[in-house]
Protein backbone atom coordinates (compact mmCIF):
# COMPACT_ATOMS: atom_id res chain seq x y z
CA UNK A 1 0.00 0.00 0.00
CA UNK A 2 1.47 3.46 -0.66
CA UNK A 3 1.09 6.11 1.51
CA UNK A 4 -0.35 10.30 0.76
CA UNK A 5 1.66 12.28 0.68
CA UNK A 6 0.14 14.12 3.54
CA UNK A 7 0.35 10.20 5.16
CA UNK A 8 3.96 10.36 4.43
CA UNK A 9 4.76 13.50 6.20
CA UNK A 10 2.70 12.43 9.23
CA UNK A 11 5.00 9.57 9.74
CA UNK A 12 8.02 12.11 9.84
CA UNK A 13 6.06 13.91 12.58
CA UNK A 14 5.65 10.92 14.77
CA UNK A 15 9.18 9.83 14.00
CA UNK A 16 8.20 5.83 12.30
CA UNK A 17 8.14 4.65 9.04
CA UNK A 18 5.94 2.13 8.74
CA UNK A 19 6.42 -1.61 6.93
CA UNK A 20 3.14 -2.41 7.31
CA UNK A 21 1.37 1.21 6.30
CA UNK A 22 -1.86 -0.28 6.08
CA UNK A 23 -1.69 -0.19 10.08
CA UNK A 24 -1.31 3.32 9.90
CA UNK A 25 -4.28 3.75 7.74
CA UNK A 26 -6.46 1.91 9.79
CA UNK A 27 -5.24 3.83 13.11
CA UNK A 28 -6.43 6.78 11.60
CA UNK A 29 -9.68 5.72 10.07
CA UNK A 30 -12.76 6.55 12.19
CA UNK A 31 -15.78 4.84 12.64
CA UNK A 32 -17.86 7.16 10.76
CA UNK A 33 -15.79 5.78 7.44
CA UNK A 34 -15.37 2.87 7.93
CA UNK A 35 -17.12 -0.49 5.75
CA UNK A 36 -17.76 -3.86 5.32
CA UNK A 37 -14.21 -3.86 3.30
CA UNK A 38 -12.60 -0.90 5.27
CA UNK A 39 -11.89 -1.49 9.37
CA UNK A 40 -12.05 1.43 11.73
CA UNK A 41 -9.55 2.25 14.70
CA UNK A 42 -11.25 1.46 17.40
CA UNK A 43 -9.98 -2.27 18.44
CA UNK A 44 -6.45 -0.19 18.27
CA UNK A 45 -7.19 2.28 20.03
CA UNK A 46 -8.31 -0.59 22.90
CA UNK A 47 -4.79 -1.95 22.56
CA UNK A 48 -2.79 1.59 22.31
CA UNK A 49 -4.49 2.39 25.39
CA UNK A 50 -2.67 -0.12 27.38
CA UNK A 51 0.87 0.03 25.83
CA UNK A 52 0.66 3.52 26.50
CA UNK A 53 -0.39 2.75 30.29
CA UNK A 54 2.84 0.28 30.26
CA UNK A 55 5.02 3.06 28.99
CA UNK A 56 4.10 5.56 30.94
CA UNK A 57 3.89 3.93 34.17
CA UNK A 58 7.73 2.42 33.27
CA UNK A 59 8.98 6.10 32.58
CA UNK A 60 6.91 7.37 35.42
CA UNK A 61 8.95 4.83 38.23
CA UNK A 62 12.75 5.54 36.79
CA UNK A 63 12.00 9.19 36.83
CA UNK A 64 11.05 9.21 40.82
CA UNK A 65 12.31 5.92 42.42
CA UNK A 66 11.47 7.02 45.91
CA UNK A 67 7.42 8.03 44.75
CA UNK A 68 4.39 5.83 46.21
CA UNK A 69 1.95 4.26 44.64
CA UNK A 70 -0.37 7.18 46.28
CA UNK A 71 2.11 9.58 44.33
CA UNK A 72 2.49 7.97 41.44
CA UNK A 73 -1.56 6.94 40.37
CA UNK A 74 -2.34 11.02 40.03
CA UNK A 75 0.41 11.86 37.56
CA UNK A 76 0.21 8.56 35.62
CA UNK A 77 -3.55 9.08 35.10
CA UNK A 78 -2.82 13.00 34.37
CA UNK A 79 -0.52 11.47 31.66
CA UNK A 80 -2.60 8.97 29.72
CA UNK A 81 -6.15 10.15 30.02
CA UNK A 82 -8.02 11.14 27.03
CA UNK A 83 -7.49 14.93 27.23
CA UNK A 84 -3.71 14.51 27.48
CA UNK A 85 -3.68 12.22 24.29
CA UNK A 86 -5.50 14.21 22.48
CA UNK A 87 -2.93 17.54 23.34
CA UNK A 88 -0.71 15.25 21.75
CA UNK A 89 -2.28 14.74 18.41
CA UNK A 90 -2.99 18.31 18.29
CA UNK A 91 0.65 19.05 18.31
CA UNK A 92 1.63 16.56 15.74
CA UNK A 93 -1.78 17.92 13.19
CA UNK A 94 -3.44 14.22 13.58
CA UNK A 95 -6.85 15.32 13.27
CA UNK A 96 -5.37 16.36 9.24
CA UNK A 97 -4.94 12.91 8.42
CA UNK A 98 -7.74 11.47 10.32
CA UNK A 99 -10.27 9.74 8.00
CA UNK A 100 -13.81 10.43 8.55
CA UNK A 101 -17.42 10.39 7.11
CA UNK A 102 -18.82 13.21 5.87
CA UNK A 103 -21.22 14.03 8.77
CA UNK A 104 -18.14 14.20 11.47
CA UNK A 105 -16.29 16.27 9.30
CA UNK A 106 -18.78 18.76 8.84
CA UNK A 107 -19.72 19.07 12.77
CA UNK A 108 -15.65 19.53 13.22
CA UNK A 109 -14.43 16.13 13.96
CA UNK A 110 -10.73 16.85 13.13
CA UNK A 111 -10.89 19.09 16.46
CA UNK A 112 -12.80 17.12 18.67
CA UNK A 113 -11.10 16.13 21.80
CA UNK A 114 -12.18 12.35 21.90
CA UNK A 115 -11.91 11.71 18.31
CA UNK A 116 -7.88 12.90 18.74
CA UNK A 117 -7.44 11.39 21.83
CA UNK A 118 -8.65 7.89 20.65
CA UNK A 119 -6.99 8.42 17.52
CA UNK A 120 -3.33 8.90 18.89
CA UNK A 121 -3.69 5.80 21.07
CA UNK A 122 -4.49 3.56 17.39
CA UNK A 123 -1.85 5.05 16.31
CA UNK A 124 0.60 4.11 19.09
CA UNK A 125 -0.65 0.63 18.44
CA UNK A 126 0.05 0.96 15.03
CA UNK A 127 3.83 1.53 15.49
CA UNK A 128 3.42 -1.35 18.03
CA UNK A 129 2.14 -3.79 15.73
CA UNK A 130 4.59 -2.42 12.92
CA UNK A 131 8.00 -2.35 15.05
CA UNK A 132 7.46 -4.13 18.41
CA UNK A 133 7.14 -2.47 22.01
CA UNK A 134 10.94 -0.43 21.74
CA UNK A 135 9.69 1.50 18.65
CA UNK A 136 6.48 2.20 20.57
CA UNK A 137 7.93 3.37 23.70
CA UNK A 138 10.59 5.48 21.67
CA UNK A 139 7.59 6.86 19.69
CA UNK A 140 5.52 7.94 22.96
CA UNK A 141 8.80 9.32 25.32
CA UNK A 142 9.31 11.42 22.32
CA UNK A 143 5.78 12.51 21.67
CA UNK A 144 4.75 13.06 25.16
CA UNK A 145 8.49 14.55 25.99
CA UNK A 146 9.14 16.50 29.31
CA UNK A 147 5.30 16.24 30.64
CA UNK A 148 6.83 12.72 32.33
CA UNK A 149 9.30 15.04 34.39
CA UNK A 150 7.09 18.04 34.62
CA UNK A 151 3.66 16.12 35.34
CA UNK A 152 2.70 17.77 38.71
CA UNK A 153 3.73 15.87 42.26
CA UNK A 154 0.18 15.43 42.99
CA UNK A 155 -1.66 15.67 39.62
CA UNK A 156 -5.34 15.09 40.48
CA UNK A 157 -7.37 16.65 38.76
CA UNK A 158 -9.14 19.74 39.96
CA UNK A 159 -12.77 18.37 40.70
CA UNK A 160 -11.12 15.67 42.83
CA UNK A 161 -9.11 17.72 44.35
CA UNK A 162 -12.33 20.38 45.33
CA UNK A 163 -14.04 17.09 46.71
CA UNK A 164 -11.64 16.06 48.45
CA UNK A 165 -11.62 20.45 49.92
CA UNK A 166 -15.23 20.18 50.62
CA UNK A 167 -15.11 16.64 52.21
CA UNK A 168 -12.85 17.55 54.49
CA UNK A 169 -14.81 20.20 55.87
CA UNK A 170 -17.71 18.49 56.30
CA UNK A 171 -19.75 19.66 53.22
CA UNK A 172 -21.58 18.08 50.68
CA UNK A 173 -19.71 17.55 47.35
CA UNK A 174 -19.61 20.68 45.16
CA UNK A 175 -22.26 21.09 41.99
CA UNK A 176 -21.39 22.10 38.87
CA UNK A 177 -24.26 24.05 36.94
CA UNK A 178 -24.19 24.56 32.95
CA UNK A 179 -24.88 28.69 32.97
CA UNK A 180 -24.82 29.15 29.22
CA UNK A 181 -23.63 26.69 25.93
CA UNK A 182 -23.15 29.37 22.98
CA UNK A 183 -21.21 28.71 19.50
CA UNK A 184 -22.19 26.45 16.71
CA UNK A 185 -22.70 22.54 16.88
CA UNK A 186 -19.53 21.94 15.18
CA UNK A 187 -17.52 24.25 17.98
CA UNK A 188 -19.90 24.62 21.38
CA UNK A 189 -18.39 27.03 24.17
CA UNK A 190 -20.23 25.79 27.23
CA UNK A 191 -19.84 28.07 30.43
CA UNK A 192 -20.11 25.92 33.88
CA UNK A 193 -20.37 26.94 37.62
CA UNK A 194 -18.79 24.89 40.25
CA UNK A 195 -20.48 25.88 43.29
CA UNK A 196 -19.93 24.40 46.74
CA UNK A 197 -22.58 24.25 49.78
CA UNK A 198 -21.83 27.05 51.48
CA UNK A 199 -22.80 29.25 48.12
CA UNK A 200 -18.81 30.11 47.33
CA UNK A 201 -18.70 29.76 43.48
CA UNK A 202 -16.83 30.39 40.44
CA UNK A 203 -17.19 29.85 36.91
CA UNK A 204 -15.47 29.01 33.62
CA UNK A 205 -15.94 28.94 29.97
CA UNK A 206 -14.55 26.11 27.22
CA UNK A 207 -14.96 24.29 24.01
CA UNK A 208 -16.08 20.94 26.15
CA UNK A 209 -18.58 20.50 29.08
CA UNK A 210 -15.84 18.47 31.14
CA UNK A 211 -12.99 21.34 30.48
CA UNK A 212 -15.53 23.77 31.67
CA UNK A 213 -15.90 21.81 34.43
CA UNK A 214 -12.32 21.59 35.78
CA UNK A 215 -11.07 24.66 34.90
CA UNK A 216 -14.51 26.32 37.10
CA UNK A 217 -13.47 23.90 39.91
CA UNK A 218 -9.80 24.91 39.47
CA UNK A 219 -10.59 28.64 39.59
CA UNK A 220 -12.76 27.90 42.83
CA UNK A 221 -9.80 26.15 44.42
CA UNK A 222 -7.44 29.24 43.42
CA UNK A 223 -10.26 31.15 44.87
CA UNK A 224 -10.13 29.44 48.47
CA UNK A 225 -6.73 29.40 48.53
CA UNK A 226 -6.33 32.79 48.48
CA UNK A 227 -8.93 33.70 50.81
Amino acid sequence: MKLSVEMKAFQERIGHEFARPELLVRALTHGSISSPTRGDNQRLEFLGDRVLGLVMATALLDHDKKATEGQLAPRFNALVRKEACADVAREIDLGVVLKLGRSEMMSGGRRKQALLGDAMEAVIAAVYKDGGFDAAQAMILRLWGNRVTTVEADARDAKTSLQEWAQARGQKPPVYEQVSRSGPDHAPVFTIVARLQDGTEAKATAGAKRQAEQAAAKALLEALAKA
